[in-house]
Parts: C-alpha cells; sequence; structure tokens
C-alpha cells in the first residue's frame, strides 16, 4: 500500500514538473518530493561534467556549490558502478568524503544514491538523499531509479530551453 501512495504522488509530481523551465525552479520542487516520499533530510543533485572530470551541485540543501572529483566519494562510485548505492553508515564506507561534512558543518549518518541517465542512457548525474531516520532500504533504492526518470526527462528539457534561448538571443542580437 506504500507504495501506491507513492507512485500517486510522483504522477502529481510529475504534471508540476512540466510546468518548471529551469534548473533553479525544478530542483527544489524535485527535491522537496524526493524527500518527502523517502523520509530523508537532504537532497543532492550532482551534474557530471565530463570535459573537467567533476561532479558538481545544482542543489545541495543548505549548502553552498559542492564540487567534487568525478572518481571520488560516493557519487563518483554511483557514477563509476552505475547503479544505485546504499550506505547505512556513511563514515564505514571507503569511498565516503568526511572532509565535506567538516567544511559544511552538516553530519551525514546515512546516504542512498541513484545515477540519472539520459535518453542515450549517459550519465547526467547523481541524485543523493541524506540522513534517513530509519536506514535506507531497497525500496528506497527502486524508488529512487524510478524517480530519476523523471529528473532526468526534466534535465534534459532544461537543457533545450536553454540552448533554444540562446539561440534566440544570438539571433535578436
Amino acid at each position: 500500500m506504500k507504495d501506491i501512495g507513492r507512485y500517486s504522488k510522483l504522477a502529481e509530481f510529475g504534471r508540476e514538473l512540466l510546468n518548471k523551465t529551469s534548473l533553479v525552479d525544478g530542483l527544489p520542487h524535485i527535491s522537496k518530493y524526493a524527500k518527502e516520499v523517502i523520509g530523508a533530510q537532504r537532497c543532492s543533485i550532482f551534474m557530471y561534467d565530463e570535459e573537467k572530470g567533476e561532479l558538481w551541485t545544482t542543489l545541495a540543501d543548505g549548502v553552498e556549490k559542492i564540487v567534487v572529483p568525478s572518481d571520488k566519494g560516493i557519487v563518483g562510485h554511483t557514477l563509476k558502478v552505475k547503479k544505485p548505492i546504499i550506505s547505512n553508515d556513511v563514515y564505514s564506507n571507503n569511498h565516503f568524503l568526511a572532509d565535506i561534512d567538516k567544511e559544511t558543518g552538516y553530519k551525514t549518518h546515512n546516504s542512498v544514491t541513484a545515477p540519472i541517465f539520459n535518453s542515450q542512457r549517459k550519465i547526467l548525474g547523481i541524485m543523493q538523499l541524506l540522513n534517513k531516520t530509519d536506514d535506507f532500504d531497497n525500496d528506497d533504492v527502486k524508488f529512487m531509479i524510478f524517480f530519476a526518470h523523471y529528473v532526468s526527462g526534466f534535465l534534459e528539457l532544461v537543457n533545450l530551453y536553454a540552448h533554444e534561448d540562446e539561440k534566440k538571443q544570438k539571433s535578436d542580437s
């Protein structure tokens, strides 16, 4: 029964997300929904910059932009293995970057990550949820995979909107 509620909320979320046309509008909506459904305290969406070899947050609740090398941290490991990772004791995970907790003053206890694939199955980014009261579980992973498809479509559309705006500005000048 819990899944029915999750997925009906997801349909409503999807309808609302269709009205968002920028990262600034859409990402807080994505974060709020993901945290609410999963029961996590924070949500970060790391974009993958293949050229620079880094992952950077477009959204990290309560902190400034975070940039990590694409082969570091739990998010970097998620990028490498191309599948979700649950870590219910992050400090025992050898991929965890404790320095980020030190820099932000936020104490991470547990984490779940999921890759965000584009329509060509290339990774656009990594979604990460932090600090669920109970441990993250396989139901959370299944939901994150499903949810990442919504996020992927949104990110691709936003990139298309930005590209179209750029073309229009060039033709207007």
